[in-house]
């Protein structure tokens, strides 16, 4: 029998988890800043509340959980051996994994109404599934760090959540590209292309065509019905150049001598708004804002500003992406409150950091100092020690087992501990401790308090 774990899914070692600890508390420290409250719900959520938030092909990616006990109680025969994978998915599954963050946000939100104050602003940090095929910087079980508006139509809300990216990636000091688009200018293309009923056939497509190009998404089109005189339109759009402001005059002059694209020029406006505070906010902003019209997500609930944001010099997906939604609460009974939020991948961070070698030389370095264990009254001795250091913010433990020095130091070695601390009956009787540096491979004699000292300046 071969031990293993399911393919998208990972174990992580103690410097692994130190180092995804470090992106998690540097997320919560800005979410935090901003005023962002935590909250948490459970893992799986019924079917009802995930299915049709993420369109068709993101329904297919949801796992599904089957029911408890004889799940094949109440199917017929009939769906057993005919195909017909939805109809019998529902009779055998009632749960399934969260997709993602929001749309459970959603769903809390209106569970929770009366115990909310609007505008409700909320971080969240937790796992998802998606039953996509692994490959790399895709897994199947990921985090998502969620900072989410609810409650505001204010654009302010876009401004700050771009702000929060900006501090997010300076702390981990990765440099980052962060593209910008807007719903209403993808469903004013539709309009202009006649084709407002199948905005999400054509944003499904033009998501794609930073991985499969040009060629393949007006290819993808005509597979679902979109002829080539609309197809036409839609291409001289995607590839409109020049700075954001020259892109946004572009589109807004084909929009203008278009009929039924109303709705895009609503989107231009909004763009417009949220590039001019970014303009007066962000002169020291170490990231770049780029509007790109092809960009969609793929996600049914957006309805206004859409956000992904790209490592630079890396071939990886989008490392935080997010988006205003105006209807996704309607769908459970709560009309009228829209909302707008930012996802955080920890795991493609996480890729990014290590591939760039961008994680604080400190950050794996938990245990700060060891005491040697030299017998039974030598370990009260260190003991006692112990308990001021660690009083002193300083990350310190003691070997459990009377061994060979040797063996101990070995220890702290392949531990990575940058010191070590040895009491035997000398050092009992003066008072003090042999400090060992393991880096410089030097040592000292020290008092407590001058260990103390030593441990917290180097």
């Amino acid at each position: 029998m071969t031990i293993s774990i399911p393919k998208g899914t990972r174990d992580f070692s103690p410097e692994e988890m130190v180092k995804r600890n470090h992106i998690f508390d540097t997320v919560k420290s800005v979410f935090k800043l901003y005023g962002y409250l935590p909250i948490e719900t459970p893992a799986m959520e019924n079917l009802g509340t995930l299915l049709g938030k993420y369109g068709e092909e993101g329904d297919k990616l949801l796992f599904k959980i089957l029911n408890s006990g004889n799940f094949l109680d109440n199917v017929s025969s009939e769906l057993l051996v005919a195909d017909k994978y939805m109809p019998l998915t529902n009779k055998i599954s009632e749960k399934g994994l969260r997709y993602d963050l929001t749309v459970p946000f959603a769903r809390y939100v209106v569970q929770h109404r009366n115990d909310i104050v609007l505008p409700f602003r909320r971080y969240q940090i937790q796992p998802v599934w998606r039953a996509d095929r692994p490959q790399k910087g895709r897994y199947r079980e990921f985090f998502q760090c969620d900072a989410d508006v609810v409650g505001s139509v204010s654009l302010l809300n876009e401004v700050e959540l771009l702000q929060i990216i900006d501090a997010v990636f300076a702390e981990l000091n990765i440099e980052i590209t962060v593209k910008l688009n807007n719903r209403k200018i993808l469903a004013g293309i539709a309009g202009m292309m006649m084709q407002s009923d199948r905005l999400t056939d054509i944003t499904t497509a033009i998501d794609k065509i930073e991985k499969i190009g040009v060629d393949a998404v007006k290819q993808e089109l005509a597979d679902r019905g979109i002829s080539e005189e609309q197809i036409s339109i839609l291409e001289p759009i995607l590839c409109i150049e020049g700075d954001n402001r020259e892109k946004l005059n572009k589109i807004e002059a084909v929009f203008l001598s278009a009929q039924n694209a109303e709705a895009g020029l609503a989107g231009i406006a909004e763009l417009r708004t949220v590039l001019n505070c970014l303009d007066e906010l962000n002169a020291d902003s170490s990231s770049s804002v780029e509007i790109d019209f092809s960009l969609a997500r793929g996600l049914n609930y957006y309805t206004g500003a859409i956000i992904e944001v790209k490592a630079n010099n890396m071939e990886m997906g989008s490392i935080c992406g997010g988006g205003r939604y105006d209807n996704l609460t309607g769908i459970f009974g709560m009309k009228d409150v829209s909302g707008v939020g930012i996802s955080f991948g920890a795991d493609r961070i996480y890729d990014v950091m290590t591939a760039k070698n961008l994680f604080p030389h400190n950050t794996v370095e938990t245990t700060r100092i060891l005491f040697a264990n030299m017998g039974h009254g030598e370990a009260i001795y260190c003991l006692k020690a112990l308990r001021k250091l660690r009083a002193a913010g300083i990350s310190a433990e003691m070997y459990p087992d009377t061994v060979k020095l040797k063996k101990q130091m070995e220890y702290a070695d392949k531990r990575g501990i940058p010191f070590v601390a040895i009491a035997g009956d000398s050092e009992i009787l003066s008072e003090s401790f042999t400090l060992k540096n393991m880096r410089l491979k030097t040592q000292i004699q020290v008092s407590l308090e001058e260990l103390i000292d030593n441990v917290k300046i180097s």
